[in-house]
Parts: structure tokens; sequence; C-alpha cells
């Protein structure tokens, strides 16, 4: 191989991996775009709701009236131990579609999704270390919420499992996650 076929060889593989890393930014820009519209119909049918965002997630909370009154609420912080029910969605439109629910320990949300379970023990309630052991985006969403809060966390597949497929979640999905926490502390 002579020399300027090595360039256009090198040349074409630098190109290439530009390409892929631009066609990946363009989704994560178009979740992005399905974020935003998520959070405005949320707020179109749910005015008292409150939006928070933390390093690239987007957390609705749709009962925020519980504390609006209250000053310096304590609420969840890196480190802390939060139990809670959830329902994972991967996110394509402007509401959560139980069609596109991948994970839950909550039984109400698994029978609206049409899920039969053998085994009623899988519905528990969950609980997690706030740390680098989450999702970046679940972590960051969940960061700030306090004891009885019911949540929306939305955030693209950049904060998610990036070019990772585990099980049925396509790589670089959008997702959303239907939270009710229960307590949390901070000890």
């Amino acid at each position: 191989m002579n020399k300027s076929t090595r360039i256009l060889t090198v040349c074409l593989f630098v190109g290439a991996a530009a390409c892929t890393k631009q066609a990946e930014q363009n989704t994560y820009d178009r979740q992005e775009t399905t974020i935003s519209n998520f959070v405005a119909a949320q707020l179109k049918a749910d005015p008292n709701a409150t939006v928070t965002y933390n390093n690239g997630s987007v957390r609705i909370t749709l009962n925020d009236v519980l504390y609006k009154d209250q000053e310096a609420a304590d609420s969840l912080r890196d480190g802390g131990t939060v139990s809670f029910y959830y329902a994972g969605y991967t996110l394509s439109g402007t509401s959560l579609s139980p069609s596109n629910l991948f994970a839950t320990n909550r039984k109400e949300s698994a029978t609206a999704a049409g899920w039969t379970l053998s085994d009623e023990d899988q519905f528990h309630i969950e609980t997690m270390v706030l740390d680098d052991e989450m999702l970046p985006g679940l972590r960051s969403g969940l960061a700030g919420v306090q004891n009885e809060d019911e949540c929306i966390i939305l955030f693209s597949g950049k904060y998610g499992f990036g070019n990772k497929t585990p099980g049925t979640i396509p790589a670089r999905s959008a997702l959303a996650f239907h939270v009710w926490v229960k307590s949390f502390d901070n000890d």
C-alpha cells in the first residue's frame, strides 16, 4: 500500500467516525425536542406541576402542591437512599404509552400495560443509593425529590444506556421513569 492510499484510507475512516458521531448527536438533539414537547404537554394538562432541570435530566413533579408552603423542605441528596415504585418507558411522544413500558415494580403499571406475572413478589418497593451505580439520567432526576413525590423523570439516550441495548430497550433510547417516592434518607 503506497503512502497516498494509506492517507486516503485514514481519511475515510476518520470521516466515517465523524459521520457516526454526528448522527448520534442528531438523535440526541431530536430526543431533547421530544422531551421539551412532553414537558409542554404535561404542563398544559397540569399547570400545578413543577419542572426541574438537572445535568441532562428533566423532572416533572406532579404533586408539588404538597410542599409549596414548606420552606427548605429536606430533599434527596447525592449518596442518600431512596425507596420508590417506578415504571420505566422508552419515550416516543408527548405521553407515556403502556406499549413502551420496559420495567416496573408497580402492579398498577404492569396491569395497565397488559403484563401478567405469575410471581406477584415482583411488585416490591425499590431501595437504591443515589450514586454512580445508577443511570446518570435517573440519578440526576431523583436528586432533590421529597417524600411522597410523584414525578416523571425524562432524559435522552446520552444519559441513559447510550449505545448499549439492555434487554428490550433499543440503543440510544430516550427514557422516561414515572416514579412514586415513598421515602428517602440522607444519613
